[in-house]
C-alpha cells in the first residue's frame, strides 16, 4: 500500500477518516518518491478497530468476514512494533 492511499481511506465500520497509520516493514520507490508499507496496520481512532497491511494489502473487512486466528498471528508475529493500544484493546479482538 501506498502511503498516498491514506488520503482515500476511512474506516468501512462507522466511516471514520483519517485513519491512524502504524509502519511495520516499508521501501521508499525512488521513482515515485512515496513510501510502500509492506506490513502495517490502519487502526479508526473512532472506534478502535485495527485492519492489517498484509503483503501491501490493506484488509478492511467488517467484523463477520475476519479471519481471528490470521488477525491473532499478525497481531502476534509484530507484537513488538505495535501500540498496546492496539494489542491490548483493538476491535474486533486483540491479544
Amino acid at each position: 500500500m501506498r502511503r498516498s492511499m491514506l488520503d482515500i481511506l476511512a474506516c468501512p465500520i462507522d466511516k471514520y477518516y483519517p485513519l491512524e497509520l502504524f509502519e511495520i516493514d516499508t521501501t521508499n520507490d525512488s521513482t515515485i518518491d512515496d513510501t510502500v508499507i509492506s506490513e502495517g496496520i490502519l487502526f479508526c481512532s473512532q472506534c478502535s478497530r485495527f485492519y492489517p497491511i498484509i503483503e501491501e494489502i490493506p484488509v478492511m473487512l467488517p467484523d463477520d468476514l475476519r479471519d481471528k486466528d490470521k488477525d491473532i498471528e499478525f497481531l502476534q508475529k509484530w507484537r513488538e512494533k505495535i501500540p498496546s493500544k492496539i494489542t491490548e484493546n483493538g476491535k474486533p479482538w486483540h491479544l
